[in-house]
């Protein structure tokens, strides 16, 4: 018997992929791949800051097929200080990879089926593309 719900999971996955995603650089060091199709998401969090002054954030996800990250042809996961490239409307915006608000890691996978990473960015840099 087939599992119906890792087949719908996939199907789904497969949708957003190739519906709902624009292309990204993932770089880590001086290693980089190309054209990673990612969908924007957003985590709001909450900090406490030890002093009872509350603060509120969002980090920018971004979600990516777990299969698309690929460095030498070895599959590898995020980790704290990747980065991540997009281009959006001729402005090159830098996302360095880190855990959300210190009490979250700095990734997840969005499904149970650790089809999709769900990647927790902030903001650190852009640029004007010629």
């Amino acid at each position: 018997m087939t599992d119906i719900l890792r087949k719908a999971s996939s199907f789904l996955e497969k949708l957003r992929h190739t519906t709902a995603t624009s292309p990204v650089t993932y770089r880590r060091g001086d290693r980089a791949v190309y054209d990673v199709p990612a969908t924007i998401g957003r985590t709001e969090y909450q900090q406490d800051d030890g002093a009872g002054v509350i603060t509120r954030a969002e980090s920018r996800d971004f979600l990516i097929l777990a299969c698309d990250l690929v460095f030498d042809g070895m599959p590898a996961l995020p980790e704290p200080g990747d980065q991540i490239e997009e281009v959006q409307g001729g402005t090159l915006f830098v996302y360095e990879v880190l855990p959300v608000g210190g009490m979250q890691p700095h990734y997840r996978y969005s499904d149970p089926y650790r089809q999709t990473l769900r990647i927790h960015t902030k903001l650190i840099g852009e640029e004007a593309q010629r």
